[in-house]
């Protein structure tokens, strides 16, 4: 079924920088699959089901909580997940995306909340400038990044 995970998405970004407001808790995993064929979040609802939580549109409600389980879709959600971060939350050990790779993701994706993060994690997060470099360089996100940071006119 899921071979990694970490969480992702606003929740990860807070634990590096101010929280910011969001509706439920993203979850890349790594799913086994044959090449060619689709990947099916069935397994995950349906043992979720089983446990007592309940799916609630592309969610599934665990304590609460909406959570999305997003597979890693390119290289560069891969390498985020393969790079994940171990922490403890609670004395619950989990794995967090790294800030640089979050920070790549938002500006890979550029929604507008997504922007206003990515300048959130540059001001606030501890950030590898080296390897955040050439994380950008290696995705052709170099651009995006310089325009993120020039001041707005």
């Amino acid at each position: 079924m899921v071979g990694r995970y970490a969480i992702a998405g606003a929740i990860a970004a807070t634990f590096y920088v101010e929280p910011v407001p969001t509706y439920d808790l993203d979850v890349f995993v790594l799913i086994k699959t044959t090449p060619g064929k689709l990947i099916s979040l069935a397994p995950i609802y349906a043992r979720l089901k089983e446990l007592g939580f309940k799916p609630h549109r592309e969610h599934v409600v665990i304590h609460g909580v909406p959570v999305q389980f997003i597979p890693v879709y390119n290289r560069l959600s891969e390498e985020a997940l393969s790079e994940a971060r171990a922490v403890e939350y609670d004395l619950m050990p989990t794995r967090v995306i790294r800030p640089e790779h979050l920070l790549a993701i938002m500006l890979q994706t550029s929604r507008p909340k997504d922007l206003v993060r990515a300048r959130l994690l540059a001001e606030q997060a501890e950030l590898d400038a080296a390897y955040l470099s050439k994380l950008l360089s290696r995705h052709g996100l170099t651009r995006k990044w310089r325009e993120l940071k020039q001041p707005s006119r």
